[in-house]
């Protein structure tokens, strides 16, 4: 009991302390900070709500605009995730087909027949599916290096194609839509002629510099 009677001797004579032209004082100061005025005209405090009505307006429209803009991304966009786990599938797939292919035991036999020609069945139906939801392969062999398409994983010497055309699909890409699920891991080609000429440039430059010498 005692300590709260002196608790709220110490706040009495806090509050004595207050002086309530400090308090005037930094209640002008706030309103000075925040830009406000006090001696605004009807006009010019008309003029001000017009803008900040402006302002809010204009800031309700861009979040309904955004808001639009996600909902019918959401739509389209929504089995992203799911479409590159599909990928997969595919991918592991393929991967089963050659190594049962590649099987020493298995090679020329009936049963690798059969089966090679249900895993390609499946392969069909998975990509008529994925071909239904706006999932389509990327074209790569034959076409030339793009770079927003194709990611080059090797070069491979090839006269008879133009240097950076594709020549070898290492794995398929594929797009929905616009939008890039994953490229095409590629080969392109290259001239055998490029490294010769590299390589007699550099002999000569080398002959040129024992001449200087």
């Amino acid at each position: 009991m005692e300590k709260e009677e002196l608790q709220n001797k110490e706040q009495t004579e806090n509050l004595k302390d207050i002086n309530p032209e400090d308090i005037k004082d930094e209640q002008e100061k706030d309103l000075e900070k925040s830009g406000e005025k006090k001696d605004l005209s009807p006009e010019e405090e008309l003029t001000n709500l017009k803008d900040k009505l402006a302002r809010t307006f204009a800031e309700m429209e861009n979040q309904r605009r955004r808001f639009e803009k996600e909902k019918e991304d959401a739509f389209e966009y929504g089995g992203f995730a799911f479409a590159r786990e599909a990928l997969n599938l595919l991918d592991n797939l393929e991967r089963s087909k050659l190594s049962l292919e590649n099987d020493e035991v298995l090679k020329n036999t009936d049963a690798l027949k059969k089966v090679s020609e249900h895993l390609e069945i499946i392969n069909k139906d998975m990509l008529s599916i994925l071909k239904k939801n706006n999932i389509e392969p990327i074209k790569s062999i034959n076409e030339k290096l793009d770079p927003n398409l194709h990611q080059a994983m090797m070069e491979i010497e090839d006269e008879s194609k133009e240097p950076g055309t594709i020549v070898q699909e290492i794995q398929k890409g594929f797009m929905m839509k616009d939008r890039l699920l994953r490229p095409s891991l590629v080969g392109v080609s290259k001239r055998k002629e490029e490294k010769k000429e590299k390589e007699d440039q550099k002999t000569q430059e080398n002959q040129q510099e024992k001449k200087e010498i």
